[in-house]
């Protein structure tokens, strides 16, 4: 089926803004041709792409089917007409996607150091859980991830290189919960406040699935998005925190409580696309966070 790509690109503009309007000022275009466009789009493909309405549109389940596939395609187009509009060192892009633990707690000495090997490179960091950065490198809207790892997110198209390994705490104020002294079960912790990340995090499923190993079914008493939260309200006494422990540098009136069930080690891994070609400063990046020289 020959469709010539501008239609597609309009679609994209449509299906990410739901607005011709919107659609037509991205686009330099009329209204009426945005319009056309779509139309012309759908009587080829024979398909109804849009739900119309006075004021917006929806997507279809067809359209959000032929989304799903072309918003990857228009965002490597772009990815490639920005390498090859430079010919320098000057305006390359590199994007990085990791949570803001993981930029906080790791990734800063790196990014130093890659700002200063590359100064021109202009470095452009998106934050989300590691389920997140997982579907914006599988749609090209970002070159690298760095990520935890189990992630059921990432994929045989992904390259995945481990970088650091990692271990879970427990972690609580010592006059609140004064158990650093021994040795607990993970049957007696879970009598406590747990304090944790949200069910859509990975270190949410690693805990929940470690519980239900030995048959418990775990009840946090808060769950948050933010680990830095969750060491604030453990030092304030509100429950026991589970935290990576890069996170902590200093433990202050927090403790580490001990578990007799060893919890696994995890990695932290760098990831890209397998089939799309990294630059040579992405490159050294990714080199650079299996160094034991910078960080």
């Amino acid at each position: 089926m020959d469709i010539n790509y501008e239609l597609y690109k309009v679609f994209y503009h449509v299906a990410k803004s739901l607005s011709f309007s919107e659609a037509a000022e991205a686009l330099f275009i009329s209204q009426s041709a945005v319009s056309q466009s779509i139309k012309t789009l759908e009587k080829r493909l024979n398909q109804t792409l849009f739900v119309r309405s006075t004021k917006r549109v929806s997507l279809t389940k067809e359209g959000e089917l032929l989304l799903k596939h072309i918003e990857p395609a228009v965002n490597l187009i772009s990815r490639g007409e920005n390498q090859l509009s430079v010919d320098s060192q000057s305006g390359i892009q590199l994007r990085i996607g990791a949570s803001d633990t993981i930029c906080r707690y790791y990734l800063v000495p790196y990014l130093n150091n890659f700002h200063k090997q590359y100064p021109g490179v202009h470095i452009k960091v998106t934050n989300g859980t590691s389920l997140q950065c997982a579907d914006l490198l599988e749609r090209n809207e970002v070159d690298i991830i760095v990520t935890n790892s189990p992630n059921s997110a990432l994929n045989n198209m992904m390259k995945i290189t481990p970088v650091k390994e990692f271990h879970d705490i427990f972690i609580a104020n010592q006059e609140a919960f004064p158990l650093h002294d021994r040795t607990i079960t993970l049957a007696q912790l879970q009598k406590y406040p747990i304090l944790m990340l949200n069910k859509r995090s990975t270190t949410s499923m690693f805990l929940h699935n470690l519980f239900l190993e030995h048959s418990l079914d775990l009840v946090p008493a808060i769950e948050l998005s933010s680990n830095d939260l969750l060491i604030d309200l453990a030092k304030i006494g509100l429950g026991i925190a589970f935290i990576p422990d890069f996170c902590v540098k200093e433990l202050d009136d927090l403790a580490v409580i001990h578990t007799d069930q060893e919890i696994p080690p995890r990695m932290l891994v760098a990831a890209y696309n397998n089939d799309i070609p990294l630059s040579d400063a992405a490159k050294y990046f990714i080199d650079s966070l299996t160094s034991t020289n910078i960080a």
